[in-house]
């Protein structure tokens, strides 16, 4: 028996089939504990048992009811929609659509085609809270970014002197010194009318200890250089607005700062903490990341290859007649993908063997783009045998220095 189920966020349509695609039952279930029961129920109908689990094939790898389900120990098989939209076409050239069809073709897609899908890994349930606070992290990085940059618009049109004082510091207008130097001094006559000794009294507040006279001389001499002004009042209602997004942004970082310490606590107490740890470039924001996207299910990836597809690290070749083309993967988890470029840009500076090896990349004719994803691809097959053997990152295994050549007689 298979069984597929059209989800929706009110309802579900659900359809099973056996062997033979004959449609054994079918129902329209609600999207709660009851829906739920009889969806099991209908399963045990059917012949669902603990050593044969019937398998379920649904559009989306999450949400409570996916939870449910993996809860009962069966394999769940997420469907790509755009997969599920081409094999319906496979049973109808009329383009017809309904929930319940959908259930069908999902139904059918696991009994024609099993062995082409793969279920949802069997995560650890600590991995799986990992994953969620570490993409929330992430989602938060974006978040805030996207906010900073508004304000930073915002000051263009009003308020440039800002910017100058503090465009080339650490973290920009997300540091803690230029979120309260902007509360304090919201508009260009504010902030002309700022003293040395305002600023380095924020500058102690937010935890700075050297430099703070040269730091606030610097910072009130920006502000109170020339600088294009608005009209008194149409200054003013920018100051307004400007206020309003910082308000924002001190939400934004102060998440952002929750997520990190949560996400570095739980990552602290997971058995791959120490592994993943000790590549270089992977810390415990990004080594969080990292095991968010691969999970501590070992057999999720046959081999490195297998990984290496997944992250898009891997080239991928189209070949037809005459024509063969190897390019870079478009179709990757785009989370990893991001990590993994993060990751191997910062190991350029912190190992010899990915430096060398990404120099070697470069001097074959890689730009800098493929040479860092061959990196990573490099880093993708050590983090693979270290984690299935439990080994720790070894230079000297992961990039062995080159053999001299011997010199001809």
């Amino acid at each position: 028996m298979f069984c597929g189920i059209d989800w929706s966020e009110r309802h579900h349509d659900v359809a099973i089939v056996d062997q033979d695609g004959r449609l054994v039952a079918r129902r329209r279930i609600s999207d709660d504990p009851a829906g739920v029961g009889v969806l099991l129920g209908m399963l045990a109908e059917v012949g669902d048992q603990p050593g044969e689990l019937v398998p379920v094939a649904i559009e989306t790898p999450r949400g409570l009811l996916v939870a449910a389900l993996r809860a009962t120990g069966r394999p769940v098989y997420p469907i790509n929609p755009l997969a599920a939209a081409r094999y319906r076409d496979r049973h109808s050239i009329a383009r017809r659509k309904s929930d319940h069809g959908d259930a069908v073709v999902l139904a059918n897609i696991l009994r024609t085609d099993l062995a082409m899908h793969r279920p949802l890994p069997a995560d650890s349930e600590l991995v799986q809270a990992i994953g969620v606070l570490a993409r929330a992290q992430q989602d938060a990085v974006w978040h805030r970014n996207r906010i900073a940059n508004e304000l930073r618009s915002l000051l263009r049109e009003f308020y440039p002197g800002f910017l100058t004082a503090f465009v080339n510091r650490t973290d920009g207008l997300c540091a803690p010194m230029a979120r309260r130097i902007l509360r304090l001094a919201p508009t260009p006559a504010a902030g002309a009318a700022l003293t040395e000794n305002q600023v380095q009294a924020v500058l102690r507040a937010v935890g700075r200890r050297r430099c703070i006279a040269a730091d606030a001389g610097a910072i009130t001499a920006a502000l109170c250089a020339p600088q294009l002004r608005q009209l008194p009042q149409v200054e003013i209602a920018f100051g307004r607005q400007a206020t309003a997004l910082l308000r924002l942004l001190d939400a934004a970082c102060d998440a952002l700062d929750d997520l990190t310490t949560a996400t570095a606590e739980a990552f602290a107490t997971h058995p791959d903490y120490t592994i993943i740890t000790s590549f270089p470039g992977l810390a415990d924001t990004s080594g969080a990341r990292v095991l968010a996207e691969i999970g501590d299910d070992r057999g999720r990836f046959a081999d490195a290859r297998a990984l290496k597809a997944y992250a898009g690290s891997a080239p991928v070749t189209r070949a037809s007649g005459r024509s063969r083309t190897v390019a870079y993967r478009r179709v990757k988890n785009q989370r990893l993908a991001a990590a993994g470029y993060v990751w191997a840009f910062s190991t350029l500076i912190t190992s010899p063997g990915c430096r060398a090896h990404y120099d070697r990349r470069r001097a074959a004719g890689d730009r800098h783009a493929a040479a860092q994803r061959n990196l990573f691809n490099r880093l993708l097959g050590a983090l693979h045998h270290c984690l299935t053997e439990r080994l720790v990152y070894d230079e000297a295994q992961a990039f062995p220095p080159a053999t001299p050549v011997p010199e001809a007689a």
